[in-house]
């Protein structure tokens, strides 16, 4: 598996909060199966960013292809070469 990113621009409209359950029914189900490790989106900027475990591109716009909000988004997709966060590391040392 490669990770990659997607850096997607949205455009809202006064439909595009009734697609956001169902939206998020599917981030999460995509979550749990290990396909996305992070899902971030800033309201200022309209911009989602969500990292993704596929093989290639083309699996990752496919999955990105099956949500309910596809129709408002434009989007890249990057292979990521270094991808490091918390979610990767040893929880700290605590002595007693």
């Amino acid at each position: 598996m490669k990770k990659f990113q997607a850096i997607i621009k949205f455009t809202m409209d006064e439909d595009f909060m009734s697609f956001v359950p169902p939206h998020r029914t599917y981030i999460n189900y995509l979550m749990n199966k290990g396909i996305i490790d992070s899902y971030a989106v800033g309201m200022e900027s309209q911009t989602c960013w969500i990292t993704m475990n596929t093989e290639d591109k083309a699996e990752a716009d496919t999955y990105l292809a099956k949500s309910p909000l596809y129709k408002y988004w434009t989007y890249e997709i990057e292979e990521l070469f270094v991808y490091d966060s918390q979610h990767y590391r040893l929880p700290a040392l605590q002595l007693n």
